[in-house]
């Protein structure tokens, strides 16, 4: 499995942004991404000059577009063609949706509790959800050092309240990067597993998404994978039915994206989350290379469970890195 260090959520001079595509390729490179996603406000025009960019700036862009509404904004990922959005009302986004899914792509709900009108129009979601099978993945992180932001709190709370109903759907971060500006804030990053480790294309990145095979981060790459019945199954994998015990392994690789990260205060805590709640809690050491964790636990009554990293960055105790789950039959 190679995991590919993702920015999902970005903007050039084609929509709002203040950087051209050759400008976001080389600022996402210089800050160790292997992909971004090109998602301007209502066009996919920034993408004339994709290759041109791919080869110079040498990361893969993903073609994407948000659909930026005054009902709310989703982002969609991995298209084959333009999908309109302007028939979008609050009753009838499923139709979009399906639109989008006819096209190859995925589509998110960005940002759901950033605030609205009039500070960002449209920014908070009011479009009613049928049913939330049909989207793929919630853009729970978004902005610069976002555990700590009250809406992206609330976005977390919605995804792991649908997980808990049942539903099978991705979290996600997202700059919404807008320009070449420098910050000292942590910047998150969203790892898509893919299986090819040799080549990238838009169809492995788009299945991973799709499929959970997601973590994401400010700082370590972390990975949970469960054991049952001698079988190993990853993020976003469901273990068939069964009885007794199932082993947990986590790893928690330091060494990614190497000198463009630091927390000084590495005395993390690995946490094991399910439906059932908090399942099991690990103080780790620090370390600048490989942490690995096996835990033997219960499976009754499990729907789902992911790993999530905590420790305190600039002197606040926060969540450093969540897996997207392993879910249960």
């Amino acid at each position: 499995m190679r995991w590919l260090a993702c920015e999902l959520h970005t903007h050039t001079v084609h929509s709002d942004g203040r950087q051209t595509l050759q400008e976001l390729g080389n600022g996402a490179a210089r800050l160790g991404f292997d992909c971004l996603a090109l998602t301007d406000h209502n066009t996919m025009s920034g993408l004339a000059d994709k290759q041109i960019v791919e080869q110079s700036a040498g990361i893969f862009i993903l073609p994407g577009m948000e659909w930026t509404t005054f009902h709310g904004h989703m982002v969609t990922i991995g298209l084959d063609d333009y999908v309109d959005w302007r028939e979008a009302q609050p009753a009838n986004i499923h139709d979009g949706v399906a639109a989008v899914h006819r096209h190859g792509g995925l589509a998110g709900l960005a940002h759901p509790f950033r605030i609205g009108s009039p500070a960002c129009t449209g920014c908070y979601w009011e479009y009613a959800v049928q049913d939330w099978n049909d989207f793929d993945y919630i853009e729970v992180w978004s902005g610069t050092f976002a555990p700590i932001k009250t809406d992206n709190s609330r976005a977390f709370s919605l995804w792991t309240d649908k997980l808990n109903e049942g539903h099978r759907i991705a979290a996600t971060s997202g700059r919404d990067w807008h320009e070449q500006a420098d910050t000292e804030e942590p910047i998150s990053v969203t790892y898509l597993g893919v299986k090819n480790e040799t080549t990238i294309d838009t169809e492995q990145a788009v299945a991973a998404l799709r499929q959970g095979r997601v973590s994401v981060t400010i700082g370590p790459l972390v990975n949970l994978e469960v054991i049952s019945a001698a079988q190993v199954y990853g993020l976003g994998s469901i273990v068939p039915a069964g009885e007794g015990a199932v082993t947990a392994q986590v790893s928690i690789d330091c060494t990614v994206r190497s000198g463009l990260w630091a927390l000084p205060h590495p005395d993390y805590h690995l946490i094991l989350i399910s439906n059932k709640g908090v399942i099991a809690d690990y103080p780790l050491g620090s370390s600048d290379g490989l942490l690995e964790l096996q835990a033997e636990l219960p499976r009754d009554g499990l729907i789902w469970m992911r790993a999530e990293l905590r420790g305190i960055v600039r002197g606040i105790r926060t969540m450093v890195a969540f897996t997207n789950p392993v879910y249960f039959e």
